[in-house]
């Protein structure tokens, strides 16, 4: 009978808490995708946080100045870039209706000194490239492929709905904990959410931001057809990172594996350019 009034209260509570946290989720359009996502943060909080994250960074790796007799040219090629696909965004929108979209953002565009394979950019616009991902893009459209696909991420709200899912399956994890003692049933919770819920949403934003991404870097001017030529070589490097996995081990990842990447790009090549040129011609 304690149980029973004990799990009463509790299911109450959790309830109160529910509805509680649902009053303060929003809910909005993104104009790229037409998709509605929800969202615990705010766009002002969200890149607040994203910005402070970014300086801590930079202090921790400062970036290559364009003035570096080693990278220099790198680090003034990222810039250039970046400024590219910055614009195009915004041309993108326009013709899209949402000129304002990107009014908060504050565009950085930094090369650190860093080997490995990787570039990232944060709600807000912040981007990062490392040194160790040049050799794989080894020209100017494979590396606007790349940051378009990082600036996609932020276009499409990708970091803002991935904290919303994670406070939503910690959320879950308490209700189910509420009802159970038992740490192998936390367990399955926690593989089960991760399987069929988490890794399946990280994936799905990876091919989203291939393929926006590729369509910004066609809008920004640059070679679409880059794309696969750039995932066959981040293919063959042994153990080199760029977030692929085998084919048969796909589900077991947060990001697609080199061969999905490859095939859905090729057939995304001819769309971004129609696409582009559609844009570019208004």
């Amino acid at each position: 009978m304690k149980t029973s009034v004990m799990r009463t209260t509790v299911t109450r509570a959790l309830r109160f808490w529910c509805i509680a946290a649902l009053l303060f989720v929003g809910c909005e359009q993104n104009p790229l995708t037409g998709k509605r996502t929800m969202s615990f943060y705010s766009e002002t909080e969200l890149f607040s946080m994203a910005d402070e994250q970014y300086r801590e960074f930079l202090k921790e790796n400062p970036p290559v100045p364009t003035t570096d007799p080693t990278n220099g040219a790198n680090a003034k090629m990222v810039k250039d870039v970046g400024q590219d696909i910055a614009a195009a965004a915004q041309k993108w929108l326009e013709f899209k209706g949402s000129p304002k979209y990107l009014k908060n953002y504050r565009w950085e565009y930094n090369l650190v000194n860093d080997k490995a394979i990787n570039a990232w950019c944060m709600p807000g616009g912040k981007i990062v490239v490392y040194t160790g991902i040049l050799p794989v893009t080894q020209n100017r459209d494979a590396l606007a492929v790349v940051m378009g696909h990082e600036v996609a991420h932020a276009l499409l709200n990708h970091g803002q709905q991935r904290l919303s899912a994670g406070i939503l399956q910690q959320l879950g994890a308490g209700i189910v904990g509420a009802f159970t003692e038992s740490d192998l049933v936390m367990a399955v919770y926690g593989l089960t959410t991760n399987l069929a819920g988490m890794m399946p949403f990280s994936r799905e934003h990876e091919s989203e931001s291939d393929h926006y991404g590729l369509i910004l870097a066609a809008i920004a001017g640059y070679d679409p057809e880059e794309a696969v030529p750039f995932w066959e070589r981040m293919a063959a490097q042994s153990g080199g990172g760029g977030g692929g996995v085998d084919k048969a081990l796909e589900f077991l990842s947060t990001h697609p594996s080199h061969t999905t990447r490859i095939n859905d790009l090729k057939g995304w090549v001819a769309e971004a350019k129609t696409t582009a040129a559609q844009i570019n011609s208004k």
